[in-house]
């Protein structure tokens, strides 16, 4: 078949659903597919995936994806991968059982180990490694935790019988029947395992947290010829391979140094694009692999800074399923227009703790300044307010660490359809705001960094001239105005940090 007759297929795995996505030549998606999943809170603080549930709607949705699309596997000419990072899992290489329920990257468990070993000093010989500071959310704790509690996992991690990935890995270990044990560097440089100056897993790192080397996948660029899987009996190459957020970076055409997106998603994701070396931040940002592609010279090895927000768009999921003051997720845009601001309410969705720049995994929500007169439209609008707040510390972290000033904030996600928050985003940072007309920008990053190496398209230029704009929302609010909200709202966050004095 002609290549130009042929599609990019992208597994799109998240947080709360597993998608797929075929696009064509032009980047434009043809069909998807998505199917949910449970999400397991055995304890508070506690967050789980089933594995084998994952792969199984994973799996449906390419069956979906290809009955919409009204084609079969044999259109396809390659496939990408794109998932939630840091969430962890450890299983039988024999069987391919996991031995324990995936620890999800909100998972806050082993807050007391990371505790200690800040307490011991060694926050900043991780730090210089890895980029990443010692949170629970990163992997390599997680393993820790898993190796310790679940009976006889540490002898059968030592005798070479299980296996760690991400969800990048146990995709590509599924599809592939066993036979890739493989991640990517955006997803390695995610575990507090991988020494971003060596781009490879790091002795030094696994004795502090006393993991077997032997339990690691290996690391493969995020584009070029990572191997083969099976689908519907027809066998494909497997070439791209991504964190989400930086499949969103990629997929957004931040190629050059200095340019930033925002995901809004479950959580919230700010990178910024710092070139071909990591970037240290003195402003609680991580430093992290943007992505790596393979050429005819070596690895081409880019880097960025990035920002976290634990809870983004699951403030809407709050409202919707925990206080039940909205009925749909789409409800929340409307009822907060409905009044012209907050009235003095602020919502500090703290549910996992706080992420960057304040890192405080013990902090708490809260909903803060009510009076007689607040009512459920003035909680709206501070809950979508609060993930525009939360961006915005961000961004002025990142401004403090970055040789370049922004001059715009590509966005995208589910969030980034709400023209309220895009708006109040835009009037706070400063900078424009631009939505793409593609906004699956993390499956079409997966898809892109498929097509360059399989040379379905010729290079990065060919995908910065498919970027489109749908709308740009330029700042109408004044500089003084920003910033007092943005005061008020470090004032509630202040109340909710554990670390205030």
């Amino acid at each position: 078949m002609p290549a130009q007759d042929t599609l990019l297929l992208a597994l799109d795995q998240g947080t709360t659903s597993s998608r797929a996505i075929l696009f064509d030549r032009d980047g434009t998606p043809v069909a998807s597919a998505q199917r949910e999943f449970r999400q397991h809170f055995p304890q508070p603080g506690w967050v789980e995936h089933d594995a084998n549930e994952i792969w199984a709607t994973q799996r449906a949705t390419i069956a979906e994806v290809l009955a919409r699309a009204r084609t079969s596997i044999g259109r396809v000419h390659a496939l990408g991968i794109t998932n939630q990072r840091e969430t962890t899992l450890l299983w039988d290489r024999a069987s391919g059982e996991p031995i324990a329920p995936a620890i999800v990257w909100q998972d806050r468990r082993t807050a007391p180990l990371c505790a200690r070993l800040k307490a011991e000093g060694r926050e900043a010989f991780v730090r210089g490694r890895t980029g990443l500071v010692l949170d629970p959310y990163f992997s390599a704790t997680k393993i820790a935790w898993l190796l310790e509690h679940v009976p006889g996992a540490r002898a059968r991690a030592e005798r070479g019988e299980l296996a760690f990935g991400t969800i990048d890995t146990w995709l590509a270990w599924k599809l592939s029947g066993g036979a890739l044990h493989v991640t990517d560097p955006t997803n390695a440089s995610r575990t507090l395992l991988f020494d971003l100056h060596t781009a490879d897993w790091s002795d030094a790192l696994l004795a502090l947290f006393d993991i077997p080397r032997a339990l690691l996948p290996r690391i493969v660029p995020s584009s070029g010829p990572i191997g083969e899987i099976e689908l519907e009996g027809r066998r494909l190459p497997l070439a791209g391979i991504a964190g989400d957020q930086q499949a969103a970076l990629f997929g957004q055409a931040c190629f050059a140094p200095g340019m930033a997106k925002n995901t809004y998603g479950t959580g919230c994701f700010l990178l910024m694009n710092t070139g071909a070396r990591p970037q240290a931040s003195a402003s609680g940002l991580l430093s992290t692999a943007a992505w790596t592609l393979a050429g005819p010279d070596g690895p081409q090895r880019r880097y960025a800074l990035e920002g976290s927000v634990f809870v983004a768009g699951a403030i809407v999921q709050w409202l919707r399923d925990g206080l039940g003051v909205i009925a749909r997720a789409d409800e929340v845009e409307p009822l907060a227009a409905s009044v012209p601001d907050t009235a003095g309410v602020h919502v500090v969705p703290a549910f996992t703790g706080l992420g960057a720049p304040w890192w405080d995994p013990e902090a708490r929500g809260a909903v803060l300044g009510l009076t007689r007169g607040a009512t459920r439209a003035h909680l709206a609008r501070a809950a979508l307010e609060s993930i525009a707040f939360q961006s915005a510390d961000l961004l002025v972290a990142m401004q403090r660490d970055a040789a370049e000033p922004l001059t715009e904030l590509r966005v995208d996600g589910g969030a980034s359809a709400n023209d309220l928050l895009m708006q109040f985003q835009a009037d706070l940072l400063g900078v424009p705001v631009v939505r793409p007309r593609v906004r699956e920008t993390t499956a079409l990053g997966a898809a892109c960094l498929a097509g360059l190496a399989t040379g379905y398209w010729p290079d990065a230029e060919a995908l910065t001239a498919r970027w489109q704009v749908d709308r740009r929302f330029e700042p109408a609010m004044s500089r003084d105005e920003a910033a007092t909200r943005m005061a008020g709202w470090h004032d509630a966050v202040s109340r909710v940090r554990t670390g205030r004095e």
